[in-house]
């Protein structure tokens, strides 16, 4: 699943303050191991969320929350699972301009299809807020179907 950069950058140049207001939650989020910006520091293009695997089920290996805010408010926020038998999950939270759907949609796991309309605040804290009460329903799933 490749994340949106809308026709023409339609999106705009990403939100470094948006993005450095996340980074300060992430931070201090229980299931955040570490973050960091990349392509780096001076170049603020996606906030990368390495999430704490000592959490979940022994079967995912490893679990990460990209995020690209831009200065329009379009956003993506895609969710990443690989699992022990190489098999990755997956999920977006998007709002970009598109042909697929409303502006704000979600892309449904577990490879991102189908896709469907979504309600979301415009608030990036909001929107976190959406996104890791998903992150924690996910956990709770994946501790239940092991």
């Amino acid at each position: 699943m490749t994340p949106p950069t809308g026709p023409s950058g339609s999106t705009g140049p990403p939100d470094r303050q948006t993005l450095r207001l996340l980074e300060g939650h992430l931070a201090d989020d229980p299931l955040v191991r570490e973050t960091r910006f990349e392509p780096g520091p001076q170049d603020l293009r996606v906030l990368r969320a390495e999430l704490d695997t000592d959490q979940y089920p022994q079967f995912i290996d490893h679990a990460r929350l990209d995020i690209r805010w831009f200065t329009s408010g379009d956003f993506s926020m895609q969710y990443l699972e690989r699992h022990a038998d190489e098999t990755h999950w997956e999920c977006r939270w998007d709002r970009h301009p598109n042909a697929h759907n409303s502006r704000t949609h979600f892309h449904r796991p577990p490879d991102g299809n189908p896709v469907e309309d979504l309600s979301l605040p415009t608030h990036p804290l909001e929107t976190y807020s959406v996104v890791f009460e998903a992150l924690d329903r996910r956990i709770e799933q994946a501790w239940s179907d092991q």
